[in-house]
């Protein structure tokens, strides 16, 4: 049996109770790994969504100040699920290469 020391926890794309970082202790492979990279799939569609509409009401000269102050509440809402997401696959990605390279916690 091979064992490449522990698996770093996996920031998932939600905060916890108070906005806290949620993390998972996993390999990748478990329910609650697919539900989180189903819910990153569907957090950056909808960041890509509020991309185009901020596109269209820039260009629209009828849009009001209210419609743009929500607009930039949902867009930092959503810049702050991507920059997790980043965060999160960032810390995957390093993990991965650190054991590819042999320089993990193993050596």
């Amino acid at each position: 049996m091979t064992h490449h020391g522990p698996t770093p926890a996996r920031l998932l794309p939600w905060a916890g109770p108070e906005g806290k970082p949620c993390y998972l202790l996993t390999d990748g492979s478990g329910r609650l790994s697919r539900a989180a990279d189903t819910v990153e799939t569907v957090q950056l569609g909808m960041a890509g969504d509020l991309l185009d509409h901020a596109a269209d009401m820039l260009e629209d000269r009828q849009v009001t100040s209210g419609q743009l102050r929500f607009l930039l509440a949902c867009m930092r809402d959503a810049l702050t699920d991507v920059c997790r997401i980043a965060e999160s696959r960032g810390a995957r990605l390093l993990a991965h290469a650190d054991v590819k390279a042999g320089s993990g916690r193993d050596g």
